[in-house]
C-alpha cells in the first residue's frame, strides 16, 4: 500500500523491516509454542504481540488523552506550587530540556512511551510557568488562550472530517516546507533573544510580532490536518500499535505550539 505523506512512508518501510526482522519473515518463535505461532487470548483465539498489532484510532486517542492529561497535571503541580516569579525559574530549563527531547523524538521517529511521556511532563512544567505568569499580568487570559486552542482543534477536526481541506501530496509538501521553515525561524529568533537578552522584532508585540504569530498560529492549525491523515493513513498501513504513540506526540505538539502562540498574541493586546 502507498501514501503521499512521506514520514508515513518511512514508518511503513520501518515496519515493513520489523516484521520480516526473522529469518524467512516469520514471527519470532515464542517458548512453548509452535514456529510463527501468537499467545492465544482468554477464549484460545491467538493475539498478536502488542508491538507487531495494527494501531487503531482508539489507540491515539487514548494515548494523545493521556499526554494531554500529563501536560495538564505538570502545569498545574507548578501553578499550584509555586509562585509566578518562582515558577518562571523552571520555565526556561523545561523549554531547553522540552525543545530537546522533541526534536529528538521527531527526527528519529521514537515510538518509546517513556521518552515521549517525558517530554509532555517536562512541557508542562514549562507551560504552567508561563501560564502562570501571563495569568498574574493579564487576569483571564490563560482561559482565553485553552478555550481558543480547544475550538481551534475542534474546528480543524471537523473541516478535515467533512473533506474541506484535504490532506494532497501538494498540501503536504507546502505543510512540511512550512514547518520546518518555522522552525528555523524560532529557533534562530531564541538564539539571537538567549544573546541579546531582548526580544527581537518578531516578538516585541509590534506589528510584525503580531502577523509572526497569526501565521504560526494557522500553521499549528493546518498542522493538525497532517496529524489526522497520518492517524489514518497508519490506520490503513497497518503499521504496528507503537506508532501510536508517534501519532499522538505530533497532535500533542501542534496543540502547545498552537496554545503557545494564541497566549502570546492574546497579551499582544491588553492593555499597557
Amino acid at each position: 500500500m502507498r501514501t503521499s505523506n512521506p514520514v508515513l512512508t518511512r514508518l511503513a518501510k520501518d515496519a515493513e523491516r520489523e516484521r520480516t526482522a526473522a529469518p524467512g519473515g516469520h514471527q519470532p518463535q515464542v517458548f512453548g509454542q509452535s514456529a510463527g505461532a501468537y499467545p492465544t487470548g482468554p477464549d484460545g483465539t491467538a493475539t498478536a504481540p502488542p508491538d507487531t498489532r495494527p494501531m487503531t484510532i482508539d489507540d491515539v486517542v487514548t494515548r494523545t488523552v493521556g499526554l494531554i492529561a500529563l501536560v495538564a497535571v505538570a502545569a498545574g503541580v507548578i501553578w499550584l506550587g509555586t509562585e509566578p516569579a518562582d515558577g518562571l525559574v523552571f520555565a526556561f530549563p523545561a523549554m531547553i530540556v522540552g525543545l530537546v527531547l522533541g526534536l529528538i523524538i521527531a527526527f528519529a521517529r521514537v515510538t518509546n512511551p517513556i521518552l515521549i511521556s517525558v517530554y509532555a511532563a517536562v512541557m508542562g512544567v514549562f507551560l504552567g510557568a508561563i501560564s502562570q505568569y501571563f495569568n498574574a499580568m493579564y487576569e483571564g487570559i490563560v482561559l482565553q488562550a485553552v478555550a481558543a486552542t480547544v475550538g481551534v482543534f475542534l474546528l480543524m477536526g471537523i473541516l478535515y472530517k467533512s473533506g474541506t481541506i484535504r490532506a494532497t501530496p501538494k498540501f503536504i509538501k507546502f505543510m512540511t516546507a512550512a514547518l520546518v521553515g518555522a522552525a528555523a525561524v524560532i529557533l534562530v529568533n531564541l538564539g539571537i533573544t538567549l544573546f541579546t537578552g531582548e526580544p527581537t522584532i518578531l516578538r516585541d508585540g509590534g506589528p510584525i510580532a503580531i502577523i509572526v504569530s497569526l501565521v504560526f498560529i494557522v500553521l499549528a492549525a493546518l498542522s493538525f490536518i497532517l496529524s489526522f491523515h497520518e492517524v489514518e493513513e497508519g490506520v490503513r498501513l497497518g503499521l504496528p500499535q507503537k506508532y501510536a504513540w508517534a501519532c499522538a506526540f505530533g497532535i500533542v505538539v501542534s496543540l502547545i505550539w498552537l496554545y503557545i502562540e494564541v497566549l502570546r498574541l492574546l497579551s499582544y493586546f491588553q492593555g499597557d
